[in-house]
This record gives structure tokens, C-alpha cells and sequence, in this order.
């Protein structure tokens, strides 16, 4: 009876060892990083969600597309505002396919539309936005929940794996109410997969103004002169175009019949802009003393600040 006794003791320490190792291994399942980053100069902040599925920033140049080549994508899917590089993307063997949407929020309608893409198309995927932080990884999420290849509870951690921000508030909650649906509902729907969508004329703007502001961001990390290899950049210029389009953007019947404090916002910018170039055009008919003067970053932080305001109030 004590050998029986002993040997169930045995046996029940061992069941309990094996469970409490089973729930470890779960356990880590869940909090261990999934979501693998590929190491590639030419690809920024893009990782790999799925065995299909890699999500990242714009390919900017031929070198980020042969890399994608090399990693054996085949279709890539934007759903940033601007134009796609389509004819880069064919030279070297890639499909594009044009699936824009906002900082917003993803659409149900595009959120399937972007799954459909993942289960019809030829994969592997590559899905981009601008930067590869927020509009894209949202729509990885949506996307791939919807197709099964993830969890829905999943969702956060893609969009923190990317960097989203917690002000893109629609962005997250579409992210995490996104469902699994039945593949034959997706194959039913009626989408036609172009390379170049047909973008809203302010949407195609702010496309626009994200590049030039890029550019002089660039621009003061060098100290606001030559652009380690930009030649092509020159702050003035770049702030002057930048200033240019707030101009347009100004003048345009979308921004006539938006609110007041939406008008004000816009003008405010636009303002910030000029001191700004005026600050660039001064210091360069100067001859570029050093260092540049303390003004310069002074009316560049505003112009980001002046930015960010109206995103955080009128962007959702």
C-alpha cells in the first residue's frame, strides 16, 4: 500500500510538473516577440508579421526594392496617400497594389479589401505607409486578423512592434475590434487592385508636405546645410515649397468650406512656415556662419508643433 501511495505521488507530482510546463510555454508564447525585424539598411522599421506577410516604411529607391526582391516579395501593397513606385516595383519582378487609407482608422470596406488582396494575390507581402509606423501597421493587423493569420488579441502588439501612436486613436480601436471573416465572404467581394488609386486633392497634398517636411528635418540633423547624400536639398528651397503648398492648400474650395478654427489652424501653419524660410533665406545670403542661429530650430520646432495641434484636433 506504501509503494502504491508512493508511486501515485510520483505520478502526480509529475502530472502537476508537466502542466505547470505546458502553461509556461504558453505563457511565453504569448509575451515573447513575434513579430521578427528584418535587418536590411535599405528597409526601415520593417518586420515580419507573418510567414507571409512583412510590413515596413515606403521603399524609397531601387536598393530598397531589390531587397524586397531578395526577400522573395512579390505583391506590395501601400496604403499610404502618395503615388506608388510602380515601375521600380515591376523592373524588379513586384506587383503594386494601391490601397490608401487614412490616419483615421481602417475602413471595414478596406480592411477587407487589403485581406482579399493577402488570400487572391501572389505573395509574399510587403505593406507599407510612409514611415511604416501607423497607417500601415494597422492595416497589417486588421488585415491578417481577418484572414486568420492572427489573433485579434495580437492586435497591440503588431501596432507597438511598429511604433504607432497612442494619438492615432482610430487606428488602435480598429485594430482591435477587427474579426475573423469566412474566406468566402472575402472572395464574393467586388475589388478592383490598381497601382495608382485615385487620391482626394488635400489628401494628395499633405502627401506632399510630410516629404518636404522630412526633407528639412533631414536638414537640421546636418545643421541645416548639405544633406549627407542629398545634394539635391536646400533648406530655403525646401521651406519655401513647403510654404507654397499651405498656400494652395489655403486657397483650395476643401479648405474654404471647412470650419473656421480648421481655416485659422491652417494660416497659423502657414505663417510659421514663412518665418521660417525667412530665418533660412537670411542665414544663407549670410554666407552660413556657424552655428547656425538659434532662431532657425526655434521656428522649425514650431512649424512640427504647429502640425501636430491640428492632427491631434482635426485628424480623427
Amino acid at each position: 500500500m506504501l509503494r502504491q501511495s508512493g508511486f501515485a505521488a510520483v505520478v502526480l507530482l509529475a502530472c502537476v510538473a508537466s502542466i505547470s510546463g505546458l502553461a509556461r510555454a504558453e505563457s511565453a508564447a504569448t509575451t515573447q516577440p513575434a513579430f521578427v525585424p528584418i535587418r536590411n539598411e535599405h528597409l526601415h522599421n520593417a518586420h515580419r508579421v507573418t510567414d507571409r506577410v512583412i510590413s515596413g516604411a515606403q521603399p524609397d529607391d531601387e536598393a530598397a526594392f531589390q531587397a524586397l526582391q531578395a526577400l522573395g516579395v512579390k505583391t506590395i501593397i501601400s496604403v499610404d496617400g502618395a503615388k506608388p513606385d510602380a515601375a521600380t516595383a515591376a523592373k524588379c519582378g513586384m506587383r503594386y497594389v494601391h490601397l490608401p487609407i487614412g490616419y483615421d482608422g481602417v475602413p471595414v470596406d478596406q480592411g477587407k479589401a487589403i485581406a482579399k488582396a493577402l488570400i487572391e494575390l501572389e505573395g509574399p507581402f510587403y505593406i507599407h505607409c510612409h514611415h511604416g509606423k501607423h497607417r500601415s501597421a494597422a492595416a497589417v493587423a486588421v488585415a491578417c486578423i481577418i484572414t486568420g493569420d492572427l489573433r485579434p488579441e495580437q492586435a497591440d502588439s503588431v501596432l507597438k512592434t511598429f511604433g504607432t501612436g497612442a494619438n492615432y486613436e482610430g487606428l488602435w480601436a480598429d485594430a482591435r475590434s477587427a474579426k475573423k471573416v469566412d474566406v468566402a465572404e472575402l472572395h464574393a467581394i467586388s475589388v478592383k487592385f490598381v497601382e495608382a488609386a485615385v487620391i482626394p486633392p488635400l489628401a494628395d497634398a499633405m502627401v506632399h508636405v510630410d516629404e518636404r517636411f522630412d526633407h528639412l528635418k533631414a536638414a537640421q540633423e546636418a545643421g541645416w546645410k548639405s544633406v549627407p547624400n542629398h545634394p539635391d536639398i536646400d533648406p530655403p528651397h525646401e521651406a519655401l515649397m513647403l510654404r507654397e503648398l499651405f498656400h494652395e492648400m489655403n486657397r483650395s474650395e476643401d479648405i474654404l468650406h471647412r470650419s473656421e478654427d480648421f481655416r485659422e489652424r491652417m494660416q497659423q501653419s502657414e505663417e510659421e512656415i514663412q518665418r521660417l524660410e525667412d530665418l533660412l533665406v537670411a542665414w544663407k545670403t549670410a554666407g552660413h556662419p556657424d552655428p547656425a542661429p538659434a532662431e532657425i530650430n526655434t521656428a522649425f520646432k514650431a512649424v512640427g508643433e504647429s502640425c501636430k495641434s491640428c492632427h491631434k484636433d482635426w485628424r480623427d
